[in-house]
């Protein structure tokens, strides 16, 4: 049980640099270990400003989990429009929105019984 929630944490991490290295707004975490019967552990959100940047930082985020943690998506949604790219890796979740879509499906709001946490060193924002 240790080992997996060390394994999830260092992909947070690298999901987390791949968000900044194309500079993902708005990072935030959430925790959903405290809540029953969700899907997985975390959230991890951010947004761009366009379609492209969206596809930019969602790429980075596989690119990056995989050069440092050599794991890989088990799934992956949204490329094709670039709205609202969705990353499964198990215990984390990720997600890239347009601004727009993010204001409007709101994920924080929706899961706002969770610990919510903004990394710090966000710079871009």
């Amino acid at each position: 049980m240790k080992k997996k929630l060390v394994e999830t944490k260092n992909i947070l991490d690298a999901a987390i640099e791949g968000m900044r290295r194309l500079k993902g707004k708005k990072i935030a975490v959430i925790d959903l270990t405290t809540i029953q019967h969700t899907e997985c552990g975390y959230f991890l959100i951010c947004h761009g400003t366009s379609n492209t940047q969206v596809d930019a930082i969602a790429r980075s985020v596989e690119e990056t989990v995989t050069e440092m943690t050599g794991t890989r998506t088990w799934h992956k949604d949204g490329y094709r429009n670039a709205i609202w790219i969705l990353l499964d890796y198990g215990d984390l979740m990720v997600h890239v929105f347009r601004e727009e879509a993010r204001n409007y499906y709101n994920l924080e709001e929706l899961w706002s019984d969770a610990s919510i946490n903004f990394p710090e060193d966000e710079t871009s924002m």
